[in-house]
């Protein structure tokens, strides 16, 4: 399958059709929320890390399972649609809600962070990363599903910590994506980030370096009963 330019959005190779999807929600938001001077770069990224850059760059409800579903999508080839910017349709702060009608309908909430500290080694460095965006995404009949990607592919088997206002918790990862193991720990992370203030997402690539990246909080409730509610 060869690869497609877009892929320093989202893992294609990876993730298959799934991608297709993943890639229109992030070009949609970063279309409409990213300031004029920053475009998105549409070149194919080498995957290599040099000294001040990182590797280039569902609804399914257990751990095993959603590994499952990207084996089984990994020999999809996706084909790449970016859709209008036309559906945010409410702004909760910090957070911004979206909904998308076809192919099926998917309601979520988004949000970039508002620091990121990158580190190797104890010290600070200067990275390249893609779109660094936490989603939480409901479809009818079901309850929200949190997803992360962080502008980099993490390191292979590793995990994503998690902290809401001093409480831990892990994502499973895969390729530039990282989510919660099950729906049990979906439901407890959601719970925390409404009655919290921030959640810091600590990650590592797969040469050492470290990423921190701080989301606000405000305005997640209201956004997630919005984002739900449009998804009944």
């Amino acid at each position: 399958m060869p690869p497609s330019p877009l892929c320093n959005f989202a893992p294609c190779l990876t993730l298959g059709s799934f991608t297709a999807r993943s890639f229109s929600l992030l070009l949609e938001y970063r279309v409409q929320l990213a300031p004029a001077s920053a475009k998105p770069n549409l070149g194919l990224s080498d995957g290599a890390e040099t000294e001040d850059s990182l590797e280039a760059a569902s609804n399914m409800s257990s751990l095993p399972g959603r590994l499952a579903l990207l084996a089984a999508m990994s020999l999809a080839a996706p084909v790449v649609h970016a859709q209008e910017s036309d559906n945010r349709v409410a702004t909760m702060t910090d957070w911004n809600v979206f909904v998308e009608e076809e192919p099926s309908k998917e309601c979520w909430g988004v949000s970039k962070p508002k620091e990121s500290v990158n580190t190797r080694d104890g010290a600070p460095v200067s990275v390249r990363r893609g779109d660094i965006l936490l989603f939480v995404t409901f479809r009818p009949g079901k309850p929200g599903e949190i997803s992360f990607t962080g502008g980099y592919p993490f390191a292979a088997g590793s995990t994503v910590e998690v902290t809401i206002d001093g409480q831990p918790y892990q994502f499973f990862s895969d390729g530039e994506w990282a989510w919660p193991g099950s729906a049990e720990d979906d439901a407890s992370v959601l719970a925390a980030m409404k009655n919290g203030s921030s959640a810091v997402l600590s990650a590592k690539s797969g040469k050492g370096t470290k990423t921190v990246d701080t989301f606000s909080l405000r305005g997640f409730t209201a956004a997630m009963e919005d984002a739900e509610k449009r998804c009944q």
